[in-house]
């Protein structure tokens, strides 16, 4: 994801903020401003969203650690203005350890909404009338933050354990009806429960709140795409790389200069290249960077290719390669025979039309 402000590591994990998250921290002021706030009311509220998002990471890390106990690592966690995203390799296909791992991530915040009741006097709060209350917690002070605070992640279970996919809740909701039905029906139930209560959310954020669109947007595509992967892998089931493999490549050598790949794409369909170099593979050269940078003809491959990728074995169960494109964001592997010689390879688009056929060869028989 571009530009992110990298935080550093914990556990190995990298923790990163996307720049959008200067926009809410803008909208927190600006909203302050509006009602008529100081300047240390608006300094409690930015601080109070970024202890928030410290509770986030917290949360995310639940998640990560609690899933590494079952031997799926996470690159990193990305904090964003709707909350935070915990790329994980994959999601446990257990029901068992997938209900763990998605409670983990509330348990979290439930431990510290329970931290924050032994110094957060509630006591207070109560009994009080509604203009007294209201002067309470406008009084920009510890006590008042610790109380939002314990608020906000009483809210973060609560939304978080709504049984609408993509929330933890509806990976729980998943897992429990994995226990009674396969995963692509499961899947399939919880996702449209999802895009449902994204429509609510985008209908409420017309009349009420503009931010309630965006956290609608969100849940709309993460429900329907964790549907369409899910049912992908449900149909690539029993199935190997070398069945959906690409054969006709044309593999570069890093002297190669771009007036060469152009020649080779205009003469056939390759977009994306394999780059070797006596007989190992060095590198791929992807069509993003041919393009970008097409005006010089003379540069060489060597220049431009990847050298951090990601190469399959025909072998491999197909199921493999999503998971690698989910976890990896790579679209293109090299891929290789048993002894590691190149033998072709496979890409999104390939994969893609490998399941268009197999589901018109299930449909028509």
């Amino acid at each position: 994801m571009k530009g992110v402000l990298k935080l550093g590591k914990i556990a190995g994990i990298r923790i990163e903020v996307h720049w959008t998250f200067t926009l809410l921290l803008l909208w927190v002021v600006f909203l302050d401003i509006q009602r008529g706030g100081t300047t240390n009311s608006a300094l409690m509220n930015v601080v109070l969203i970024l202890l928030l998002f410290f509770c986030v990471i917290l949360h995310e890390l639940g998640h990560a650690l609690t899933a590494k106990r079952f031997d799926i690592n996470t690159k990193k966690i990305t904090l964003l203005p709707i909350g935070g995203v915990a790329s994980l390799e994959k999601m446990p296909e257990k029901p068992g350890q997938e209900l763990i791992v998605a409670l983990a991530g509330p348990a979290v915040n439930v431990i510290i909404a329970m931290l924050l009741l032994l110094v957060v006097p509630l006591k207070n709060y109560f009994g009080l009338d509604a203009d007294s209350l209201a002067h309470l917690l406008a009084a920009p002070r510890l006590e008042t933050l610790l109380f939002y605070l314990f608020l906000a992640n009483v809210m973060l279970v609560v939304f978080n354990l709504i049984p609408a996919f993509p929330m933890d809740g509806g990976r729980v909701f998943r897992a429990l009806l994995t226990f009674v039905m396969d995963r692509t029906r499961a899947t399939e139930i919880a996702a449209s429960i999802g895009q449902a209560l994204a429509v609510v959310f985008f209908i409420l954020g017309l009349f009420f709140n503009p931010f309630l669109i965006l956290i609608a947007l969100f849940i709309f595509l993460a429900a329907y795409s964790e549907n369409q992967m899910v049912r992908q892998k449900s149909l690539v089931e029993g199935h190997f790389v070398k069945e959906a493999l690409l054969t006709n490549i044309t593999p570069l050598n890093p002297e190669n200069n771009l007036e060469d790949v152009f020649k080779i794409i205009l003469s056939g369909t390759e977009k994306d290249f394999v780059v070797t170099e006596n007989e190992n593979i060095v590198g791929i050269l992807s069509h993003k960077e041919i393009i970008k940078n097409a005006k010089n003809g003379s540069m060489k491959v060597r220049s431009i290719m990847d050298t951090k990728f990601n190469t399959m074995k025909a072998m491999d169960e197909l199921i493999k390669f999503f998971d690698l494109v989910n976890s990896e964001k790579q679209r293109f592997f090299p891929v290789t025979d048993k002894t590691d010689k190149l033998i072709g390879a496979i890409d999104v688009n390939n994969v893609s039309e490998f399941l268009m056929l197999k589901t018109n060869y299930i449909t028509k028989t």
